[in-house]
């Protein structure tokens, strides 16, 4: 492993090549608990939290933070997988189970929101790895993060597959009263079978949804980014109507599909997979992505009209100019170079 790869561009911040963190400042931790069985978490006392989105991103956020490298959630598709290679650690099982932990995130984050050169920008979590993956219910690194922003009145959004950001609710409710806030789950389908293989760290399809719920319930707007669809297992029109369905059902504000795309670090896991799950499945794979990270754009114009009209059949639908901000598609921090999706509401 070498630490001393992970600079501020590679985590995603160019503003320059210094370390994140010292190498000699690394602990590591196994603990041996059914929670964690299998994680390994390098603690490192990081240098900066708040990143820049390269600049050819057409995201529309400047800014992030992620106290989290790797995630435990395991998703087979991940799209920041290749991250973990800066530190010469695999971009499949060590993704998976290598948690780096920035454990001072939440001191770091308030003494950066103090600064006088910060403008108060917006700030997105959750944009390369999940905020609210298993680790978190050890290091309890987010209330200390949102209490950093509610302290500030900085704006932020939260993008999550976790239920465990329903214990920092009423830090939620607090921020909610002084700036914008906004909070999207991601729930890409709800086959359970697909659920179990393609996302094996998650909670179930309906706890998230749960969640939704829940927010709601307290008068937190929440929007569900329904992503990925995943071409020729997810896509059915039956499949689709299910989880718009359920997806009306927990009481979202929005609904924005997002086909699969598979990035390099991130290619090569999925295709794993496929082929050993799906092998009847991979030439079409082969085909379907011939081109490149994104899926053609005919296919994903299809797959994005035909959950909009189911939205706005179940009463729901996507984001529009006037509604609370939600928290877009993710795109990976260090590939600058790589342009993302333009059939997407949001993007």
């Amino acid at each position: 492993m070498r630490w001393e790869n992970l600079t501020a561009e590679s985590d995603g911040n160019p503003s320059g090549n210094a370390a994140l963190f010292g190498a000699d400042a690394v602990i590591t931790r196994t603990i041996d608990t059914p929670e964690f069985r299998g994680i390994t978490f390098h603690e490192i006392r990081a240098r900066t939290i708040v990143n820049r989105v390269p600049g050819a991103s057409r995201m529309p956020f400047e800014w992030t933070v992620n106290p989290y490298r790797g995630c435990s959630h395991a998703c087979v598709y991940c799209f920041a997988r290749k991250t973990h290679s800066y530190l010469d650690l695999d971009t499949g099982l060590g993704f998976d189970s290598q948690i780096v932990v920035k454990v001072n995130a939440p001191d770091l984050l308030r003494r950066q929101l103090g600064s006088r050169r910060w403008q108060g920008e917006h700030i997105a979590m959750g944009t390369n790895v999940d905020c609210y993956q298993r680790a978190e219910g050890r290091y309890r690194l987010m209330p200390g993060i949102i209490a950093a922003l509610r302290d500030h009145a900085n704006p932020f959004s939260i993008l999550t597959k976790g239920t465990l950001i329903l214990r920092d609710l009423d830090l939620l409710k607090e921020a909610a009263a002084v700036t914008e806030v906004g909070i999207s789950v991601s729930v890409g389908f709800t086959d359970h079978e697909l659920w179990r293989t393609v996302e094996p760290g998650t909670p179930a399809p309906e706890r998230r949804l749960d969640v939704v719920r829940a927010l709601s319930g307290h008068g937190i707007d929440c929007g569900v980014l329904m992503a990925p669809v995943i071409p020729f297992l997810g896509d059915e029109p039956s499949q689709l109507r299910a989880t718009v369905r359920a997806i009306a059902a927990s009481g979202a504000t929005s609904v924005t599909p997002l086909v699969l795309h598979l990035r390099p670090g991130a290619r090569e896991w999925f295709m794993s997979w496929l082929e050993h799950h799906h092998p009847h499945l991979v030439r079409r794979y082969e085909r379907l992505y011939a081109e490149g990270a994104y899926a053609p754009k005919w296919y994903q114009r299809r797959i994005t009209r035909q959950v909009h009209e189911l939205a706005e059949e179940y009463g729901i639908g996507p984001t529009r100019p006037g509604m609370p901000r939600r928290l877009p598609a993710p795109a990976p921090e260090p590939e600058p170079d790589v342009a993302a999706p333009t059939q997407l509401t949001l993007l």
